[in-house]
């Protein structure tokens, strides 16, 4: 096993492409990723800060926050997805409301 190790998370892939980041705390970035480090410390482009509900923390509103260009610390990161190929669906557990 002399060779160089293999990572589970190719970021390099990613590069100069639009990426969804969540942050500890609750925070969502997205933005177009720039560069990276083996701590996963993330430079974005282009970042843009999605708000959450004052009444639910936990839920995220359409009001938005420019940001520009951005570091994400490696210590904050708890997810990042590519935007391209994702779509948002309603939720099929829900129940409906009967008119």
């Amino acid at each position: 096993m002399a060779g160089r190790k293999e990572t589970v998370l190719d970021l390099a892939r990613l590069v100069d492409k639009g990426v969804c980041v969540k942050l500890n705390g609750g925070r969502q970035v997205m933005g177009t990723l720039k560069g990276y480090d083996q701590l996963i410390n993330l430079v974005l482009d282009e970042a843009v800060e999605y708000e959450r509900d004052p009444e639910d923390p936990l839920r995220l509103t359409d009001q938005t926050r420019p940001l520009g260009l951005i570091v994400c610390r490696g210590t904050a990161v708890m997810l990042i997805a590519p935007t391209d190929g994702t779509e948002e669906i309603a939720n099929p557990f829900l129940q409906q409301e009967a008119s």
